[in-house]
């Protein structure tokens, strides 16, 4: 595109950058004056009289929001990071004529300056600065969206830098991931958990259904995949003593992109020696709830929408054969032939893929009827040991293995197990995997023989838990997944 192709906003914008580099001024300048932030001048003047100067200079930064340019007296609102903002004042009398007609011709709103001058009052009781001098910071080469031209949810996510600016909701909802990682490490830490990273880059896949991303190591001349789950490397930190491990980290997945997935999303994981399902339930339940407790503090939790959230007390379990035998009308259990359970998916106009296993096939019918039902936080006990390679059967019940699901607002949270620890069990388990990979399912795990090795050390009884982050950030703000991402993954633009 050439400079005469250009909308006539952004040919103005570089035009004027020309103009200011030509008379010698900076348009860029490594550095500007700035003694104070605005939420400091705000926290330390709060008290100043209305037209009233303070007798003190200050120099402060922002981002122009608002410009109202008169013949002698010009007006700007100027905005930090935060959110925070203040109004400057240039007057004739105070910077001279030439750095006013300066300031009306060069500075558009987006433009960053550095304003200095008297901290006062205005006659309006408005906490300004009344500018002696003023210089860009970065001039603006692009408008900024007003009220008359928002951002559509496409533009947001594209363009989260721009939302940043003009969204408070978007700033807000950066600031809220840091403070619920903090609270979540601060529980850890007060039960003994230790923190550590286990490799992005993996030789073999493993630790979950699902199917991966595949690249090529030049250095090694070999396959690698970006890890779907850190399960596996965790589990071997407890077999080699770390009993109470955790990790926050990203997981990578080659499947489908909607409100509540991402191919690329945060991830936690925990596993506790000597613990079990129900001792996981618990501590789930409690990252929970004071990760709403920092962020609210409340178990009640606002959503953007205004809706409020209950995330108190104790939660809802549900049985999950016990579900679906409630919602379909006849009793269902491990032992219900397969056949049976494509009729009932068919008298439900659930659609069955011919690749699921008899759990899967639960396991959508499960979804499908009692999937409205699963708004308030409720852990939903004793799913399919089929579908679940790395768990421990249940103790009582034949064919169920002891993992919950934990759904908040409809969606899954959290997973968590009685983790299987009989390496010849784990095996026959694994191997089941490989033939179900070698017949098409690309979520099949492999067989990671080293994990095997590991597990043969001995591994002790342990409980775990898989929560996604961005997940987290939904069932506490109500947001979609791509707005609980700040950088969310989205398709190049075409020119």
């Amino acid at each position: 595109m050439t400079e005469s192709d250009l909308p006539e906003q952004l040919r103005i914008r570089r035009e004027k950058r020309d103009s200011l580099l030509a008379r010698g001024v900076e348009a860029y300048p490594v550095q500007v004056p700035r003694t104070s932030t605005l939420k400091d001048i705000r926290e330390r003047f709060k008290d100043l009289a209305t037209d009233t100067p303070s007798g003190k200079t200050e120099s402060i930064a922002g981002r122009i929001i608002f410009k109202r340019d008169t013949g002698k007296l010009c007006f700007a609102m100027v905005r930090e990071g935060d959110g925070t903002e203040l109004q400057v004042m240039l007057s004739l009398d105070k910077v001279g004529e030439t750095q006013l007609e300066a300031w009306k011709a060069d500075v558009d709103i987006g433009d960053i300056v550095s304003v200095t001058g008297e901290v006062i009052t205005s006659k309006r009781g408005e906490l300004s600065i009344l500018a002696n001098s003023y210089v860009i910071a970065s001039k603006s080469l692009r408008p900024l969206p007003n009220e008359h031209n928002p951002l559509n949810e496409e533009t947001r996510v594209r363009m989260r830098y721009v939302d940043l600016i003009v969204r408070p909701e978007a700033r807000e909802t950066a600031r809220v991931r840091p403070q619920v990682l903090k609270s979540l490490r601060s529980t850890f830490d007060k039960a003994g958990f230790i923190e550590v990273e286990t490799p992005m880059l993996q030789v073999m896949h493993g630790g979950a259904a699902a199917r991966p991303f595949k690249t090529f190591s030049n250095a090694y001349d070999m396959d690698l995949f970006l890890r779907i789950a850190p399960e596996l490397f965790l589990k071997r930190c407890v077999v080699g003593g770390i009993e109470k491990v955790f990790e926050i980290n990203r997981n990578f997945r080659n499947e489908g992109a909607d409100s509540s997935h991402s191919p690329e999303f945060a991830m936690l994981e925990m596993y506790w020696a000597y613990a079990d399902w129900q001792s996981m339930k618990e501590l789930t339940r409690e990252l929970v709830q004071n990760a709403a407790m920092a962020v609210f503090g409340s178990h009640k939790v606002m959503h953007h929408d205004g809706r409020e959230s209950d995330l108190g007390g104790t939660w809802r379990e549900v049985d999950f054969y016990g579900a679906i035998s409630e919602k379909v009308g006849t009793e269902v259990t491990p032992q219900t032939k397969f056949e049976e359970l494509k009729s009932i998916a068919h008298n439900i106009g659930l659609k069955v893929d011919p690749k699921w296993i008899h759990g899967k096939l639960a396991e959508e019918i499960f979804e499908f009827v009692y999937k409205d039902q699963l708004n308030q936080p409720t852990f939903v006990m004793g799913y399919p040991v089929d579908t679940s390679p790395l768990v421990r059967e249940h103790r009582e019940r034949k064919g169920i293995a002891e993992k919950w699901d934990l759904y908040i607002d409809g969606f899954e949270l959290a997973t968590g197990y009685s983790e299987l620890i009989d390496p010849v069990i784990q095996r026959e388990r694994l191997v089941e995997q490989a033939k179900l990979g070698a017949k098409g399912d690309l979520e099949a795990m492999q067989v990671d023989e080293d994990f095997l090795r590991a597990m043969e050390h001995g591994m002790p009884p342990m409980g775990g838990v898989g929560m996604g982050i961005d997940r987290l950030l939904m069932a506490l703000t109500g947001l979609g997944i791509r707005e609980t991402i700040l950088f969310p993954l989205v398709k190049p633009e075409e020119h």
